[in-house]
């Protein structure tokens, strides 16, 4: 199958040609190492390099158009609808995949139309939770969308029931979760792992990497680790990742804040960790997203706490030794002390992007052929 994919250039603070990062990123090109041949648009919200950077590892590949966003004003030799004309005539798409956020979902449905083919949108979170939305005629033009879709991927089991209930789409509806690359999140050892990132060696070592926001209810962790570190002389806590614009790092002596890690140190970061931390809240967010750090973690062999909140309140219903209450820093340092006496990694399977590819693969094979069928039912 010959599979288009559109998808912003910017997600989860990485960016997908220079950071070579992320779901959008590592599933066409799992999609590729199956049989498929994938092309994708990824466009950029602010001003970033243009044209084809093909994207190669291990004899695969994926070709990127890259275009800012002014190039979805209908003139100039480069526009994106002259794009995808072009790809519509010499790559002929089978079917478009959308990606990444409300508009491009609005734009697949419009790709899909102009190229005679089925579409999938994928919501990778709960996009209507995300600001994009606020935008007036958005959200409407986004659940137009969602109606008219073939198909729709969503990234866990609570978000695929969200969508069934609120709304009409007669498309078919797949989970296909995060995963992680298959061999770079692996247990390394611990000392070298807090050399390597110059963290103590001599310590008892909690963590989080990802976004420091609170929007995930970090503030929670800071609030917990105060508490804890009057416990626990020997505690410390490490954090990786963006920072929320004014939000404070606590200027305890024993927090480490190392900033943005490239996404081949994350294995590093965590594998120095003793207890892996996982913030979230009970928003419209917390409940219908998943974690990307959870299988990575998992993958490393670390111990981990999550918040008990959407997708990982089901995943951890066995396991309630692993789960706080969100936004409860009592509850959080309560289950840090559990593990800290008994630590106890989880022996959950950890999915890889080829994996998730081969349900995914399968997944369009169905919509395609429910599509046919749908369009020739019509006529």
């Amino acid at each position: 199958m010959r599979i288009l994919v559109l998808t912003k250039r910017q997600y989860m603070s990485q960016d997908l040609l220079d950071d070579r990062y992320g779901r959008f990123r590592e599933l066409p090109l799992a999609l590729v190492s199956i049989g498929h041949e994938v092309t994708g648009i990824c466009l950029s919200y602010r001003p970033r390099d243009e044209g084809r950077r093909d994207d190669v590892v291990d004899n695969r590949s994926v070709a990127w158009h890259a275009l800012n966003a002014k190039r979805l004003l209908p003139w100039g030799r480069q526009s994106y609808w002259r794009t995808i004309d072009t790809i519509g005539r010499e790559f002929c798409p089978d079917l478009v995949w959308a990606c990444s956020d409300a508009l491009h979902a609005i734009l697949g449905v419009r790709v899909a139309k102009r190229l005679g083919v089925p579409v999938v949108v994928d919501l990778y979170d709960n996009l209507e939770s995300y600001p994009a939305t606020r935008i007036p005629g958005v959200t409407s033009a986004f659940r137009r969308a969602l109606r008219h879709a073939d198909g729709i991927t969503c990234i866990s089991r609570p978000l695929a029931r969200y969508v069934l209930n609120t709304t009409t789409s007669k498309g078919l509806i797949e989970v296909i979760e995060n995963g992680v690359p298959g061999g770079l999140f692996r247990p390394l050892d611990q000392r070298e792992s807090r050399d390597a990132l110059g963290l103590p060696t001599d310590c008892q070592l909690i963590g989080t990497a990802g976004a420091i926001s609170r929007s995930r209810g970090i503030e929670t962790l800071f609030q917990a680790f105060a508490g804890l570190s009057q416990e626990y002389p020997n505690i410390h806590l490490a954090l990786a990742g963006p920072l929320d614009k004014g939000l404070l790092i606590p200027r305890y002596p024993r927090v480490h804040y190392l900033g943005m890690l490239p996404s081949s140190k994350v294995p590093t970061f965590l594998s120095a960790l003793d207890i892996a931390i996982i913030a979230n809240r009970d928003s419209d967010f917390g409940k219908y997203c998943f974690p990307q750090k959870f299988y990575e973690c998992v993958a490393c062999g670390i111990p981990v706490v999550a918040a008990r909140v959407g997708v990982l309140e089901d995943v951890l219903q066995n396991s309630p030794r692993h789960l706080f209450a969100p936004e409860d820093a009592e509850s959080l340092a309560e289950a840090v002390r559990g593990q800290l006496k008994n630590p106890t990694p989880l022996p959950t399977a950890v999915p890889t992007w080829n994996t998730l590819a081969g349900k995914l693969g399968v997944f369009f094979e169905a919509v395609q052929l429910h599509s046919t069928s749908r369009r020739a039912g019509a006529g």
